[in-house]
């Protein structure tokens, strides 16, 4: 499933551009000849440093079999914003797949949030999958896009 030369993108399908802060969900208008990349919808987080949203000291665990203690891991609140993030994203296209709205999907993200985003598809969406790219392009203009995903 994954491509990254030669990428065909048939008249009607999603190309899903994420990280896990912000989602472009584009339609190509054209044909697979000449693609034409227009926005559908943009979905955005507003995910502040894990710093900033932890208000508790790391937990503390006391042994049972001595007097030792050792501090917890935190959670990374920064990297669960990004989980949920993707999982909003994940059910959007679920629902776009099982409505109708999208048949095929393409799927841009760098290879962290393809990891994440992967398992959280429904199997209708997971089968729309036509082409997985593992590239961070989200912050790139619609046109510029394009361009990268057609050489």
């Amino acid at each position: 499933m994954t491509s990254n030369s030669k990428l065909r993108i048939e008249a009607g399908t999603w190309v899903v551009v994420c990280d896990g802060r912000k989602a472009l969900i584009l339609r190509n208008e054209g044909d697979a000849m000449f693609p034409n990349l227009r926005t559908r919808e943009v979905h955005e987080q507003d995910n502040p440093p894990t710093r900033e949203q932890g208000t508790d000291a790391p937990g503390r665990v006391h042994e049972s079999a001595s007097a030792a203690r050792s501090s917890v891991e935190t959670t990374d609140w920064h990297d669960e914003a990004e989980r949920a993030f993707l999982r909003k994203v994940a059910h959007r296209l679920d629902a776009a797949v099982a409505g109708g709205e999208a048949r095929r999907l393409i799927l841009v993200a760098p290879p962290r949030a393809l990891g994440a985003l992967r398992p959280m598809l429904g199997k209708a969406a997971h089968e729309a999958v036509a082409a997985e790219v593992d590239r961070d392009l989200v912050k790139m203009p619609v046109h510029e896009i394009e361009k990268h995903l057609a050489a």
